[in-house]
């Protein structure tokens, strides 16, 4: 089954990723395309503080946006230096402060992790593995605290519902402000304790169907 419509049929199937769970009514909508100016020319204090101040005025918890986003933020960072083509965020991001925890939304194990200390890249990151209706497919938490990688093993059982990991802190995450990075892949081509998270605009078309939007997993409608 494409895993686009098992995500669309199987809704109640999985656990919600936060607690409070999050709404449309609770959340704010992120906006960090190539054409927001909204952050533009700020520093990273300012641009963190920012941000809060915007869930803040909103009333909200979190802020949620940035499937198939086109970004020019990251190339003044290391990880993306003389790959500029790279610019469409392929997963979502939830903007929350440091240290809020992420439940898993689904029984899964792990299939690998890391602690990418690259500017720009994941930081911690885990890599879940799940099947659904014999569906095999993978759920990529990053931007983590270091701590959430304690006591992780390859193959360990994370049962629905359980605690995942929390956000991670600049610099520790990839050195970008407090949030998550969620993304769900099909086939992990072989990667292990990472996955690109964004991708050139001719890959497109294949990972926006190996890469489908995740947003129904941490945003509940209604």
């Amino acid at each position: 089954m494409i895993l686009a419509e098992l995500l669309l049929q199987k809704q109640e199937a999985f656990f919600p990723m936060f607690d409070p769970v999050l709404t449309e009514f609770n959340c704010v909508h992120m906006d960090l395309s190539s054409s927001s100016r909204e952050f533009d020319d700020l520093d990273e204090r300012a641009l963190d503080e920012a941000i809060l101040q915007k869930l803040a005025t909103a009333g909200a918890i979190a802020g949620v946006g940035g499937y198939l986003e086109n970004r020019s933020l990251y190339r003044d960072t290391d990880l993306f230096e003389g790959d500029a083509e790279r610019c469409i965020h392929i997963g979502v991001d939830v903007f929350m402060p440091a240290g809020s925890p992420v439940l898993s939304p689904l029984d899964g194990e792990v299939h690998s992790f890391a602690n990418r200390q690259v500017s720009g890249d994941y930081g911690p990151v885990i890599i879940l593995r799940h099947e659904l209706e014999g569906c095999e497919f993978y759920s990529l938490y990053g931007h983590l605290s270091e701590a959430s990688l304690q006591d992780l093993s390859e193959g360990k059982v994370i049962g629905a519902g359980e605690r995942v990991a929390q956000l991670g802190a600049r610099p520790a995450n990839g050195n970008w402000p407090p949030h998550l990075h969620f993304q769900l892949i099909r086939d992990m081509q072989g990667h292990h304790g990472d996955y690109p998270g964004v991708v050139r605009p001719e890959e497109l078309e294949f990972f926006r169907q190996n890469c489908p939007d995740p947003t129904r997993l941490l945003v509940t409608p209604g």
